[in-house]
């Protein structure tokens, strides 16, 4: 085995690494100096690392980053971002200004998931051998326009084709090691307007109201059932989110009464048809809406077998436990990457994940990459 590269002592170890990448700001989407740090922690790893920039506001620019290194064995990928969530009023340091205090390193982004890319390359520089790439987005907690998407598009100019992939979202939910997640329900919003005209409340005749029928919508938006749910995934839901007619007088007959509607479903539905569904519900009340949805990604579901075994077996050999397979959550990047290769996502603990005061246990930290470098012994042997 040769010796492990060598770097910089402070971006070697996973604590000051994700310490660097906090101290980073890199509010979504995400661009610049925390894509510096990261290079500057992997070409000394012997990583090509290519960066690139696309997109304009209000979806961008952002930057994505591709790592690539050659070795033995599959290629693993690991897929992660760099972005984080506005950090809000109220921390009790800076969110930017990353801290340890008692057993736990505080910042945003230090759960979700600035740690867990950090782990990855310490885990990565305590095994050389390994044929391993990193896909690093700047454009996760946003809309993914120009994120993992346009990544794995210059992947294929590339020619960069990985037989499998871990993500590190936060997936571990009392304590580290505890869930793999191996799919994702899929995401759809929907929004309804249906139009009236505005008038007078004494004089109606004059108006039309659009309340009435567009609460009959609602209604019947509201009775359409779904599933129960399968062996891996829970039942799909429908929830109205949001209800608004913008009227801020007590005189006055709204002109148009609209809506949101989302829906998390599972791998029995599919977006297209739930946006459907939903626009001959609204129709059946209101002909007139206008009733327009967006798929923000399709569940999917990696079947148990020998990667999640994999994981599986490298959080039992340092963390003394078997990992739960799961599906619950929201969605990540991996219902894009799944159309590579097969897909698990494992990382850290999601307790303080977008909270005020984010923070993650050093010992978690030290832990993780120890799992990672198993899974990357495992695959390159």
């Amino acid at each position: 085995m040769p010796p492990p590269l060598k770097m910089e002592p402070s971006l070697h170890d996973v604590v000051e690494l994700t310490k660097a990448l906090i101290a980073a700001e890199s509010i979504t989407p995400a661009r610049g100096a925390v894509f510096d740090v990261l290079e500057a922690a992997l070409v000394p790893l012997g990583f090509q690392v290519e960066r690139f920039v696309e997109g304009e506001a209000p979806d961008g620019p952002v930057e994505n980053l591709l790592a690539t290194r050659g070795g033995i064995g599959p290629h693993l990928a690991f897929a992660g971002h760099l972005d984080v969530v506005p950090p809000g009023e109220g921390w009790t340091a800076g969110a930017f200004t990353p801290e340890i205090r008692g057993d736990l390193l505080y910042g945003r982004g230090a759960v979700d998931m600035k740690g867990a890319i950090a782990a990855f390359a310490a885990a990565a520089a305590r095994v050389p051998e390994a044929t391993t790439s990193l896909l690093i987005t700047g454009d996760e907690e946003g809309p993914a326009t120009y994120g993992t998407p346009r990544l794995m598009e210059r992947m294929a100019e590339r020619g960069v084709k990985p037989d499998l992939c871990l993500v590190g979202e936060p997936t571990s939910a009392q304590r580290l090691g505890d869930t793999i997640k191996i799919g994702r329900r899929g995401s759809v919003v929907i929004s309804i307007d249906v139009p009236g005209r505005q008038g007078h409340v004494a004089y109606p005749h004059l108006a039309d109201n659009p309340i009435p029928r567009f609460l009959r919508a609602l209604a019947a938006v509201d009775a359409i059932a779904l599933d129960a749910g399968n062996d891996w995934f829970q039942a799909s839901n429908l929830e109205i989110i949001d209800v608004h007619t913008g009227n801020t007088a007590s005189n006055v007959i709204p002109g148009k009464a609209s809506a949101r509607v989302s829906i998390r479903f599972n791998d029995l539905q599919q977006g297209p048809e739930l946006i459907e569904r939903v626009r001959a519900a609204v129709h059946g009340h209101a002909p007139e809406a206008i009733v327009e949805g967006r798929v923000f990604g399709d569940a999917f579901l990696t079947h148990p077998g020998a990667l999640s075994t994999l994981v599986a077996d490298a959080i039992e050999a340092r963390l003394g436990i078997r990992p739960e397979l799961s599906t619950s959550g929201g969605t990540s990047d991996a219902r894009f990457l799944v159309k590579l290769c097969p897909v698990v996502e494992f990382g850290l603990l999601n307790a303080t994940m977008h909270k005020l005061d984010e923070a993650v246990a050093v010992a978690d930290l030290h832990a993780l990459a120890d799992v990672y470098a198993g899974v990357l012994e495992r695959v390159s042997r």
